[in-house]
């Protein structure tokens, strides 16, 4: 992996597991640092000598090797990790917004792939897979407690190629089997329309190259004949992506100079402070980018709403706490997932490198969102009856870094309570979301609900009628506690938190 191909994808937030990175100079002031261990590096040459001359079945130098440096990265905190060649080119397949695969969003249900939603015009949305399918086998391989990336990496392959699915869907005794042949799928990370009421809406499904651009380009046609009265921005389910992209956006919203973003570490260069950009230097040459800039001046005035849900991390936590904390727009939602680290790329080689945690990130007023999430200003449930998804946060995750500024007790959400079946799958931006209605009612200077009181009253005595028939039964299941391991950022490095 070569050092101009990481200058491309530098600055990156990589999904829900993902988040900041930062192309830094490491190599050269690893070499400057303490004296190597050599008594330690003697023992792991012995190791290393050992196993390669006399292990049953013989051991290649190259794969003794590359497993010896993944095992360096077992005890760090989830978003530490080495970057072998098939790694580095899934990061920049999705920074860049183009990769094979199927065209779905996925979360995580009862240990197994949900589909979030099909993206339209793909593979999977033309073979009749739906929301809130359950993705039961991929290529005869059961998913129950499989990872969500190691399905991702299942269902991703070169176009042309197939792939078979059994799918679990509700309302249908059997399982449905579908053969689907992978294709190049071009993520579109922004979409836009108007709303009645005259209110623009647009969604950022994550954050790519061209997305500060694109959003600029599609807001300064949105209306044609003049500007829209308000605004939201749709950030649910963004797993993230580029931060020089989050900065973009950010810029389009925020005045030039305010601070959108800063980061602190144990390394002088990994201290820095991010800033609004000219808006000539977000479109960066693009066609036509004065008039786009004329036609995008209400952008910074007009009132918005941000909505936001727990799919929201890194680069969509990054733009919510700026427009938050600058005032400049209410939030709106659910407490996003809390992703609130970063990770520098550290090459290693033409084919190899390293995503190595080396600082925090803090919003404007110098909160840092790790584990905690952006707070929203008004919170509202995903649907009418109540929350829908059930994505794992932050503070969910094994040997997650420690927000100092709060004691953590425990990592159950407590504002997740168990969702009925009946709650149904909706489309983000259609006529049946619920959160984009309310954030239109704040708009129009009307109540906003959290919930239907009512509708869910009756889903939660459905609910608990379900539960002690159950219990009556024997048939229930205790849900277990989640448990991780707990860390900190020091001055000296990564510490252990005891007792957690």
């Amino acid at each position: 992996m070569s050092t101009r191909r990481f200058r491309g994808i530098g600055l990156l937030t990589a999904g829900a597991l993902g988040g900041v990175l930062i192309s830094l100079g490491l190599t050269a002031l690893a070499q400057r640092g303490e004296p190597l261990p050599l008594r330690e590096l003697q023992q792991f040459a012995n190791v290393f000598s050992a196993i390669k001359n006399t292990y049953v079945e013989p051991q290649s130098d190259e794969e003794l090797i590359n497993n010896a440096i993944k095992g360096l990265f077992t005890d760090l905190d989830p978003h530490s990790a080495y970057l072998d060649e098939d790694a580095f080119k899934e990061m920049e397949a999705m920074t860049q917004g183009g990769f094979g695969g199927l065209g779905i969003e996925i979360g995580s249900e009862d240990g197994m792939p949900k589909v979030i939603s099909p993206i339209e015009d793909t593979p999977a949305a033309r073979a009749g897979i739906l929301a809130g399918d359950i993705i039961t086998h991929i290529d005869g391989k059961p998913t129950k407690d499989m990872s969500l990336n190691d399905a991702i990496k299942l269902m991703r392959g070169e176009p042309n190629t197939p792939v078979d699915l059994r799918i679990s869907r509700s309302g249908r005794d059997k399982p449905i089997e579908f053969n689907v042949v992978r294709d190049l799928i071009k993520v579109r990370s922004v979409r836009s329309k108007m709303l009645d009421g005259d209110i623009a809406y647009a969604r950022i499904a994550q954050f790519q190259e061209g997305t500060a651009a694109d959003l600029l380009e599609q807001l300064s046609k949105v209306k044609p004949d003049g500007q829209p009265r308000a605004l939201v921005l749709d950030l649910r389910n963004d797993p993230g992506g580029l931060l020089e992209s989050a900065i973009g956006v950010s810029s389009a919203f925020l005045e030039p100079g305010q601070l959108v973003v800063s980061t602190k570490g144990r390394i002088p260069s990994s201290n820095r402070e991010y800033y609004v950009r000219q808006l000539q230097t977000v479109l960066n040459g693009r066609k036509g980018e004065n008039n786009t800039i004329q036609r995008v001046e209400w952008l910074k005035k007009v009132p918005m709403v941000v909505l936001v849900n727990v799919g929201s991390a890194s680069a969509s936590e990054i733009v919510a706490g700026a427009l938050q904390d600058h005032k400049r727009a209410t939030i709106i939602g659910n407490r996003t997932f809390g992703k609130g680290s970063v990770q520098s790329v550290v090459p290693l080689s033409e084919s190899a490198g390293l995503k190595l945690t080396t600082a925090l990130y803090y919003t404007p007023n110098g909160t840092s969102i790790q584990v905690t999430g952006v707070e929203p200003n008004i919170v509202v449930d995903d649907t009418a009856a109540g929350n829908l998804f059930r994505l794992p946060r932050e503070g969910d995750l094994k040997r997650h870094l420690l927000n100092s500024t709060i004691e953590e007790t425990s990592t159950e959400d407590t504002e997740q309570a168990e969702i009925p079946d009946e709650i149904k799958m909706f489309e983000l931006g259609g006529a049946d979301d619920y959160q984009l209605k309310q954030a239109v009612n704040f708009l129009d200077g009307k109540p906003v609900q959290r919930t239907d009181p009512v509708l869910a009253a009756q889903l939660r005595e459905q609910a608990q009628a379900a539960q002690a028939k159950a219990e009556a039964d024997g048939t229930a299941t205790p849900k277990p506690a989640v448990k991780g391991e707990h860390f900190r950022v020091t001055p000296q490095g990564l510490e252990t938190v005891p007792g957690k």
